[in-house]
């Protein structure tokens, strides 16, 4: 396992006020020195947008559980998926997503970097994030929960260790 986040640039969609018509958007790139110097981060990441246990429990939890999370001294809570920003954009608004982050890995290159990208042809996928949740404290990894079964078309999608309430646990036991 690495002991600190990669080196990338996420390419991200945000809100331009300036902008007017039917998409008011515009492309920014974020890095990960941005995202993560200086902070403390909760980052979780699962397979995909729009996916059964990611949509009804995974990102769904960390949202309820966000408050509880930050007032361990986290500064940000965000959601990492090998998907586009228009398809995260999307499932953010589908699932009323308001306190999470999420981030957008359209190239999955953050999770090849992290050593987390895995074949999911067995279920159409192609290349996605295996599900796993981690501390980040100023770009260094505090402490991963990495899903058992680790590997390229696994028959089924574990879903045990890196739910908010596993995380919620962590932090209130290291401070």
């Amino acid at each position: 396992m690495i002991d600190k986040v990669p080196d990338v640039v996420f390419k991200t969609r945000v809100r331009d006020e300036s902008v007017e018509g039917p998409n008011p958007f515009r492309w920014q790139d974020v890095t990960t020195s941005e995202i993560f110097g200086g902070k403390k981060v909760v980052v979780f990441s699962l397979p995909g947008a729009f996916t059964p246990t990611c949509s009804s429990t995974h990102l769904p939890r960390y949202e309820e559980l966000y408050d509880d999370i930050k007032a361990t001294g986290v500064d940000a809570v965000i959601c990492v998926s090998v998907n586009d920003a228009f398809v995260m954009f999307q499932w953010g608004k589908a699932q009323g997503a308001k306190n999470v982050f999420l981030l957008p890995d359209g190239n999955g290159e953050f999770t090849r970097k992290m050593g987390m990208l895995v074949e999911k042809s067995n279920l159409g996928f192609g290349m996605r994030s295996w599900r796993y949740s981690m501390v980040v404290d100023d770009g260094k990894i505090e402490k991963m929960f990495v899903e058992p079964d680790f590997g390229d078309n696994c028959p089924t999608d574990p879903f045990e260790v890196s739910d908010a309430d596993t995380m919620l646990a962590y932090l209130k036991g290291s401070k």
